[in-house]
């Protein structure tokens, strides 16, 4: 079950006994909105509810550093919306090191403290931006789309321009 799905982690690595794993998982989906879902097969599931299943796998290991490689990319615009708060209220509460990847501007600059654009093959660093001023409550500002603007222009340049 997805329940089951959840907890296999915190069983396996003997960090928890099957309660607590039990109460931390349901913790989790609840967290992801799937609490309700618990006791289904993930076979059953959507696509956009199968990766919030393995975010809450991740989440509920409680990791010092977690990497999360386009986590909400399958996710509709209201739940990836409802999934950014969640993650950086969660952030907020535990501080712990996150390594997100995303191809969304936006997402970057609301999710992230510090971008790192990337040229394509080979893939080296283009620029490293600062964001640690924006979040969701800053997306009209005019602040917030001139560094989108900058970002974009950045990653769409050729190759050789100065920047």
């Amino acid at each position: 079950t997805v329940k089951q799905n959840v907890m296999f982690p915190l069983l396996a690595s003997r960090s928890l006994g099957r309660r607590e794993a039990e109460a931390r998982a349901l913790h989790w989906l609840d967290r992801v909105g799937l609490a309700k879902f618990a006791d289904v097969h993930p076979h059953q599931l959507s696509g956009g509810m199968k990766q919030r299943v393995a975010i809450a796998r991740a989440l509920a290991m409680q990791p010092r550093v977690l990497l999360m490689d386009e986590p909400f990319a399958a996710l509709d615009a209201l739940t990836r919306r409802r999934m950014q708060e969640e993650l950086l209220a969660l952030w907020d509460e535990v501080r712990f090191t996150l390594l997100f990847v995303t191809h969304s501007i936006e997402e970057a600059l609301v999710v992230g403290s510090r971008i790192a654009l990337l040229s394509p093959h080979p893939g080296r660093m283009r620029a490293e931006i600062n964001s640690h001023a924006f979040d969701l409550a800053s997306l009209g500002s005019d602040a917030f789309q001139a560094t989108a603007q900058r970002i974009h222009r950045l990653l769409f340049e050729h190759e050789g321009a100065t920047q």
